[in-house]
C-alpha cells in the first residue's frame, strides 16, 4: 500500500480502486511527489510509440479513406471519456478507468478487426493473435520507454483491466479472484457504447447506412424521439449531419444513464464495501438493464449485416489483408528486414511472434508502403 497522493480519495466511493491503495508494479519504483500511480500510468500510456501508432490504424474505413472518419485513436479517446463519466458518477477512479481505456487498444493491428482476423489465421500453429493479450504484450514487453526494463512497468490494476478475456485472474501474490475492479468493468463497456455509438456516424457519413432503416431500431427511434423533444428547433435545419450528432448525443446519453443506474443499483444489491469484496463476487456489477441489452443487441446485428459487412466495408478490408499476408511472408523469408533489436527476442519469443509484433505495430500506411516494396 502506498501514501495517498490525491485528496479526491476521500470523494471515492469504499468499493473504488484506491491509488494509495495499489497492489503496486511488477518493478517496485519511488513514488511520484504529486502524481497518483495511476496517472503516472496514463502519462506512459499516452507518451508510448504504440498510442501515436494508433492515428495510422483503421476504425471501420481503411485510414485515409476520408478525413472525417474515426481512427483506433479517435476511438480511443472517445472511450476514455465515457469511462471517465460513467466512473465519476458511481463514484470510481478516473484515472484508472482512463488509463484502462486508453490501453485497452494499443496491441490492434491495422486494418481494423479483418487485419486481426487475417493475422491471427496467419498465427494459427504459432498460439494466434489476439489484439487484448497484444495490449498486455504491448504495455509488458515491447515499448521501449526505459533503459532498465521493458514494457512500461504499469500498476497491477491497469494490466488486471487489459485481461478482459480472463477468466480467472491473479493477484501479485498468486491468488485466483473471478472479477476484475469496477473501473476495470466501466472501461470494457464504454468501449462497447464508444464502439458501437460512433460507428453508427460514420455508417450514416458515408452513406453505407440510411436513416430510414435505422428507424426500424427501438434505441435509434427513441434517441430521434429524444432529440426532437429537446432541440428547441427543426433538426433538419442544421442539416444531415447536425441531425445525425444530435440523435447520437442522445442514443449515448441514454446508453450512459442505463449504464450509471442499473450499474449502481447493482452495486447497492450486492452490498460491496471495498474493491476486495468485488473482485470476489463471480459476477460482474457493471452492466446494462435486461432492456436496454437487447436494443444493443439488435442494433449490433444491424451493423454486421448493413455496414461491417457491406462490400464497400469488406471489399477494401480484403484486399488489405491480402498485403498484410504477403508482407507477413515476406518478412518470415527476409527476417533480417526486422532489424536487429527486434531480432533480439526471437530466440525467446520465436520468429512467427516477433514477426507478428513488428506487423500488429505497423500503421496502415506502412503496411501498403511495405507492401509496394515487394513487386
Amino acid at each position: 500500500m502506498t501514501p495517498s497522493l490525491d485528496p479526491r480519495e476521500a470523494l471515492l466511493a469504499p468499493y473504488a480502486q484506491k491509488a494509495s491503495e495499489s497492489s503496486g508494479r511488477l518493478l517496485r519504483e519511488a513514488e511520484h511527489p504529486f502524481r497518483s500511480s495511476f496517472q503516472r500510468d496514463r502519462d506512459r500510456i499516452v507518451h508510448g510509440t504504440s498510442f501515436r501508432r494508433l492515428d495510422g490504424k483503421t476504425q471501420v474505413f481503411l485510414n485515409g479513406k476520408g478525413d472525417h472518419y474515426r481512427t483506433r485513436l479517435t476511438h480511443t479517446i472517445e472511450v476514455a471519456s465515457v469511462s471517465r463519466t460513467v466512473a465519476r458518477a458511481l463514484g470510481l477512479n478516473e484515472d484508472l478507468a482512463e488509463a484502462i481505456a486508453l490501453a485497452h487498444d494499443l496491441g490492434h493491428p491495422p486494418f481494423g478487426h479483418a487485419g486481426e482476423e487475417t493475422l491471427d489465421l496467419l498465427m494459427k500453429e504459432h498460439g494466434g493473435f489476439d489484439h487484448n493479450e497484444q495490449s498486455l504484450r504491448v504495455v509488458e514487453t515491447l515499448e521501449e520507454s526505459y533503459p532498465h526494463h521493458p514494457g512500461l512497468n504499469l500498476s497491477h490494476e491497469v494490466l488486471e483491466g487489459l485481461k478482459k478475456h480472463h477468466r480467472e485472474l491473479l493477484s501479485p501474490d498468486g491468488m485466483s479472484y473471478p472479477s476484475p475492479s469496477l473501473e476495470a468493468q466501466v472501461a470494457n463497456i464504454a468501449d462497447e457504447i464508444a464502439y458501437y455509438s460512433h460507428d453508427l456516424e460514420d455508417g450514416l457519413a458515408s452513406g453505407l447506412l440510411s436513416q430510414e432503416e435505422l428507424m426500424s431500431l427501438d434505441l435509434w427511434r427513441e434517441a430521434d424521439e429524444k432529440a426532437h423533444t429537446e432541440s428547441s428547433v427543426s433538426l433538419s435545419s442544421g442539416g444531415p449531419r447536425t441531425y445525425r450528432k444530435f440523435v447520437l448525443r442522445c442514443l449515448i446519453n441514454r446508453e450512459v444513464e442505463d449504464l450509471v443506474s442499473t450499474s449502481r443499483a447493482a452495486i447497492a444489491s450486492a452490498g460491496v464495501l471495498s474493491v476486495s469484496e468485488v473482485r470476489n463476487l463471480p459476477s460482474r456489477l457493471i452492466g446494462y438493464s435486461p432492456e436496454l441489452k437487447s436494443r444493443n443487441a439488435a442494433l449490433r446485428r444491424h451493423l454486421y449485416e448493413r455496414f461491417y459487412r457491406h462490400p464497400e466495408v469488406h471489399g477494401a478490408n480484403e484486399n488489405a489483408c491480402r498485403q498484410m499476408e504477403a508482407v507477413f511472408a515476406d518478412l518470415m523469408n527476409h527476417p533480417e528486414k526486422l532489424g536487429e533489436r527486434t531480432l533480439s527476442r526471437r530466440e525467446s519469443d520465436g520468429l512467427p511472434r516477433v514477426v507478428a509484433d513488428y506487423v500488429a505495430g505497423m500503421t496502415d500506411s506502412y503496411l501498403r508502403t511495405l507492401y509496394t516494396l515487394l513487386a
